[in-house]
Formats: C-alpha cells, sequence, structure tokens
C-alpha cells in the first residue's frame, strides 16, 4: 500500500524499473483476476483534499488518488460543490477514474479534469499530464495504452463549480425528477437520484460478486447506425456528435437473449445485461469465457464487436 510519493520511487529503486515488475491498483473494482500475480502490486492509499483556486464561480481542488470516489463526490457536495453529482456511486478511488476517463448518466470525467500529477515508473520521475496529454476518449486514457502499468497517479485537480448548473438530460433521471415532482432539482437530489438508480439496477459487489459493467457501451458510425435501424426500429440510441451514435451495448446483449442466462455460476445480471456476476465459485476464465460467447453472439446478430470495460489481469 502507498501512502507517499517516495515509497514508489523507493520501490522502483530496489526492485527496478521495468513496468513488468508492478501492477497498479486503484480500488480493484474494475478488475477480472485470472491467474495469481508473480508482480509487485502497487495500491494506492494517498489521501488528501487540498483547494487550490478559488474564485466567485468554481474552485480547483487537488485530491489524493487513493481516496475513495464516491466519498470525494458527496464531500464535494457538503462543501457546496458541484459537477461531478451525476458520478455518485461509481466504484473506485479517484487516482483510476482518469484511468478510465469514468462517465455516467450524461457527464464525463474530463469534463471537471484540469491535470494529474503521479510517477512514470521506467524513468522513476514526477510528471504533471494535463487533459490533452492524458489522451482521453469514451472510457479510454494514454493510461490503458502506452502508459499502462507505466504512470502510478499521485494527485488529480478538479475545477469544480460553486453555482450549480443542473445536467438532467439522461433518459432515466428525467423519469425520476417526473415521477417524484422535482421541477428544480439541487445538486444533492441529483446525486440521490443518481444513487437510487444505480441500486436500484446494479448488483451489490458486497453481495452478489461483479466488476460493475462489464462491456462499454458502444459506438457506431452514422451510417451504421441507420442501417441497424432499418432492422431495428426500436433501438435505444444517443447522438454523440454528426458522425457518431452511441447503442446500450446492454440492449444488444438483451436482444441476443444473454439478459438473466447462467452457465455454471456465471451470469448477465437479470436486472442489466452489461454487468456480468459471479454466483461464488466461477473462475475468471469461466468469466471471460462468458463474456467471449456473449461478444460474438452480439457480432454474429448485429455486425457490431463489443469491447469489454473492465481490466483483465493474468
Amino acid at each position: 500500500e502507498i501512502y507517499f510519493i517516495h515509497e514508489v520511487k523507493d520501490l522502483i529503486a530496489f526492485y527496478g524499473s521495468k513496468k513488468s515488475e508492478f501492477l497498479i491498483l486503484g480500488g480493484g473494482s474494475n478488475v477480472l483476476l485470472l491467474d495469481n500475480i508473480n508482480r509487485i502490486i502497487l495500491k494506492n492509499e494517498i489521501k488528501g483534499k487540498e483547494i487550490l483556486h478559488e474564485d466567485d464561480e468554481h474552485v480547483t481542488i487537488r485530491v489524493g488518488g487513493g481516496e475513495n470516489w464516491h466519498e470525494f463526490v458527496q464531500w464535494s457536495l457538503t462543501q457546496g460543490y458541484s459537477g461531478i453529482e451525476n458520478l455518485s456511486l461509481i466504484p473506485g478511488s479517484v487516482g483510476a477514474a482518469p484511468v478510465q476517463n469514468i462517465g455516467a448518466y450524461g457527464v464525463e470525467l474530463e469534463e471537471v479534469f484540469i491535470r494529474l500529477e503521479g510517477i512514470q515508473m521506467e524513468e522513476g520521475i514526477l510528471l504533471s499530464l494535463n487533459k490533452i496529454a492524458c489522451q482521453f476518449s469514451y472510457r479510454d486514457s494514454i493510461f490503458k495504452h502506452s502508459l499502462k502499468d507505466n504512470f502510478f497517479i499521485t494527485y488529480v485537480h478538479f475545477k469544480l463549480n460553486k453555482k450549480f448548473i443542473p445536467r438532467l438530460e439522461y433518459g432515466t433521471i428525467k423519469e425520476l425528477l417526473s415521477k417524484k415532482a422535482i421541477s428544480t432539482p439541487t445538486a444533492d437530489q441529483v446525486s440521490a437520484l443518481v444513487c437510487e438508480i444505480r441500486e436500484s439496477k446494479l448488483p451489490n459487489p458486497n453481495v452478489l460478486g461483479n466488476a460493475g459493467s462489464f462491456f462499454k457501451n458502444t459506438i457506431v458510425s452514422k451510417e451504421k447506425f441507420n442501417l441497424l435501424l432499418l432492422e431495428y426500429p426500436a433501438v435505444p440510441h444517443f447522438s454523440t456528435d454528426s458522425d457518431q451514435v452511441k447503442i446500450p451495448t446492454g440492449w444488444l446483449i438483451e436482444q441476443c437473449n444473454w439478459k438473466g442466462k447462467r452457465i455454471g455460476d456465471v451470469s448477465s445480471y437479470e436486472k442489466q445485461a452489461l454487468v456480468l456476476v459471479n454466483y461464488g465459485n466461477a473462475s475468471g476464465y469461466e468469466v471471460l469465457n462468458y463474456a467471449k460467447l456473449i461478444m460474438d453472439d452480439v457480432e454474429e446478430k448485429f455486425g457490431i464487436l463489443i469491447h469489454p470495460e473492465v481490466n483483465i489481469w493474468k
């Protein structure tokens, strides 16, 4: 467990700087373990929240990578800061959030991200990376590619709002607001609604083993989407820009009759097909093989290759 920056440097000096020596762990909520790991696992426990700058409208906060993400969201709300309330109850740590470029209910991490600090493992040097350097895209970043297992994120800087600007365009939030007759919600109310939605359709990992959404939502070209629409007029979708359309991967999986289908101790969750669950005794390989069967069926039926969102360790 890493509590201070110098501990990472000491480990690099002692064991060597080859990235093959290390695996970097955040909260561990988005990992599928296949085998025993014969590498040094660095668990981020760097804590702390520091206000670097503020004006009438915004505040910039430096947050330790080992802070729990949801606890940071709730802390920000108690301070009167908003902008990440739609990201409530996402499991994991602050340091892992940029790796995944987490997002939910119409909000992406990169919208509030300023920069991050960390240690480039092979060189053993401290670096600061801004938004461009992090190469964010949908549930992706440089830390899943050229800097995979080669950058230990120590602190993340966020720019949050002092004046609440609600982001309510996501359909489920709209529906719940209407049901509860809330016309002008507060940031705390939006956070509570998001928690309610997530708890209603996602299994508690303390009760039923899972790694959250196993697959990314699917982004296709407008041309591909229009062809799909001809055969499946009811396909749910969200426009990302003029050239691409996002399709809920859970819907694709449901159409292939995998929702709730159990093989051994692995199943696509009965309330959300995007989540794969382990009823207790399935190995990592069994979960992965189940996922591959889903991927094959979706590709055969729709001509779309869906992609895992979890980190697969072996």
